[in-house]
């Protein structure tokens, strides 16, 4: 059973940064990709970003230039740097694990909230 769980979350004010951990336990397949999404209040979940294995990186329009992912596979966890942060971007974030393009795995989600 694989299982993922974020941190880094927490408060911030307009333009600071934080940085987001996944790690991910369990019995993990090498053929993966490790991805961020986001839930706004009252707005539906969106992608934000994701990393393959072998570390090809892909990023929605709205943080691009802002956020880098990256990850540890030997520690299988993925990270999310987010810099110039805005009220925008206040949101629960998850992390997601896709094994061969079929099995997905969700975190419980991190709160990250700016404010200005």
């Amino acid at each position: 059973q694989v299982q993922l769980m974020e941190s880094g979350g927490g408060s911030v004010q307009v333009g600071g940064i934080l940085r987001l951990s996944c790690a991910a336990s369990g019995s993990i397949d090498s053929i993966n990709v490790m991805g961020w999404y986001r839930r706004a209040p009252g707005k539906p979940r969106e992608w934000v970003a994701q990393i393959t294995a072998d570390g090809r990186t892909t990023y929605a329009h709205p943080v691009q230039g802002r956020f880098t992912i990256s990850r540890d596979n030997a520690k299988n966890t993925v990270f999310l740097q987010m810099r110039s942060l805005k009220p925008e971007d206040t949101a629960v974030y998850y992390c997601k694990l896709t094994e061969r393009g079929v099995w997905e795995y969700w975190g419980q989600g991190t709160q990250v909230t700016v404010s200005s």
